[in-house]
């Protein structure tokens, strides 16, 4: 919880330095908030460590295969990612191509999970011919 409070504090402050910064350079504001947006999600994997063990002992005892959890974190990934791009795009002045980014995400999501979907289908087929 220290990290937490020590990256919220540092946070708060760079947002005061980025809004001092923009009257005088836009262009080195937009450069300290993606150093701190790298920052805060280096800092978030500390918090995330434990979440890969969890899933980890999950997929052994779900006997679930290597790939589905993969994919799943993958989206996560692709998800957060996509989030704090177009956030800083919009930070910069650039909704349209912010927006963009969140479409190219949403569709690479997908595309990661074509092989869920065809394991859920497999899965029903299953048990509706069972019934």
């Amino acid at each position: 919880m220290t990290l937490f409070l020590q990256v919220s504090g540092a946070v708060l402050m760079a947002v005061i330095l980025v809004l001092a910064l923009k009257t005088h350079s836009k262009e080195t504001g937009a450069i300290l908030s993606i150093a701190v947006c790298c920052m805060i999600a280096l800092s978030a994997f500390h918090y995330l460590q434990p979440v890969f063990t969890f899933l980890e002992s999950l997929e052994n005892l779900g006997g679930l295969n290597n790939a589905t959890v993969e994919t799943l974190l993958k989206a996560t990934g692709i998800g957060i990612i996509t989030e704090i791009s177009g956030l800083v795009c919009k930070d910069a002045g650039n909704e349209s191509m912010g927006k963009a980014m969140q479409l190219l995400g949403t569709a690479v999501i997908l595309y990661l999970s074509i092989p869920l979907f065809y394991s859920l289908i497999e899965l029903l087929q299953r048990i509706l011919g069972e019934l």
